[in-house]
């Protein structure tokens, strides 16, 4: 059977019940689970109003003869939600195509006096990466890998991944229990546990040209993989005490993985203790450059001594 024939099969086996489970939808029509529930989550993007209960015998019902009240915002709201846009505005965000058309049905539901607003606002604020010579308010130029939202759609069904990257022309295709998703320095990254290396790996998304979920016979737990991964974390060798300015500064910018204790209830001073991999010599030039980002209002508990070279030659170079 084909997809399209089951998805509107499913639709018409659901609406005629008054609750249906997931394991019921497996059962009747032979699919497996990941299937039923990726044919769940489709009908309910077609507009079909499912409501999910919860619990051990939890499962869903379509709300008959409902009608959705009416959307207002507030003056306050509105410019919230635009301004949120303006400032994410060429970041190679997901679904940004998806968002001009919220855009555009949201300046379609307020009064002319509120896009005025949003107009004037558009034209005096300025974020990284926008251009000033042409402030449209729906101009998003910059759009992500087209793999990112493949990617998501995916992941949000499974962590466990299997996923091909391009690297030098030669492909290579990983299985991979998803750890993180994240965005750095314009680059979309997937941190990732190496299920057949056994270690943690960082796979960029420009490089990605598949990704399927991974077959559930060859996974090792969820378990097993934080246990594994705990045995190998790395001893920190880099603690700092901060003080106010130092903090502030940390707030500003600071490496993904870089976090810190407060160590008072006012929250002006901090602990960050870190491990820095001084065989890598772009996380130590990254680290050298951003321990001078915080200034001078911080105290060394504990650093590499390639570090501390790292940072009396780049002294040298202002001070020579």
């Amino acid at each position: 059977m084909k997809k399209v024939e089951r998805i509107n099969i499913i639709m018409r086996y659901v609406n005629n019940r008054s609750h249906f489970t997931i394991s019921e939808i497996m059962r009747e029509f032979n699919i497996s689970r990941s299937t039923a529930i990726r044919d769940i989550r489709e009908i309910e993007a077609m507009g079909m109003p499912l409501v999910a209960e919860v619990g051990r015998d939890g499962g869903y019902f379509v709300m008959h003869n409902s009608i959705l009240p009416d959307v207002r915002f507030t003056d306050n709201e509105v410019k919230a939600l635009f301004i949120a846009f303006m400032a994410t505005r060429n970041q190679q965000l997901p679904y940004l195509k998806s968002r001009q058309s919220l855009a555009e049905k949201l300046l379609g539901l307020i009064s002319e006096n509120q896009q005025d607003d949003l107009v004037l606002l558009n034209q005096i604020l300025l974020f990284e990466g926008t251009n000033p010579n042409n402030p449209d308010l729906l101009e998003l130029s910059d759009l992500p890998h087209p793999m990112l939202e493949k990617l998501i759609q995916v992941l949000l069904l499974d962590s466990y991944l299997l996923i091909t990257i391009e690297e030098e022309k030669v492909i290579k295709s990983y299985p991979i229990y998803l750890l993180h998703l994240y965005h750095k320095k314009s680059l979309w990254l997937i941190e990732g546990f190496d299920l057949k290396e056994e270690k943690k790996q960082i796979f960029p998304v420009d490089n990605l040209t598949n990704v399927e979920p991974y077959p559930s016979k060859k996974r090792l737990s969820k378990k097993k993989i934080l246990e594994k991964l705990s045995k190998q974390e790395e001893v920190t060798n880099l603690v700092l005490e901060l003080g106010p300015k130092a903090i502030a500064q940390f707030k500003k910018y600071h490496p993904l993985k870089v976090s810190i204790s407060y160590t008072n209830p006012y929250q002006t001073t901090a602990i960050l203790k870190t491990f820095i991999n001084v065989n890598k010599p772009e996380e130590l030039t990254e680290i050298t450059n951003w321990l001078l980002f915080l200034g001078d209002d911080i105290k060394v508990r504990e650093v590499p001594e390639e570090v501390l070279k790292g940072l009396k030659e780049r002294l040298c170079l202002y001070f020579p």
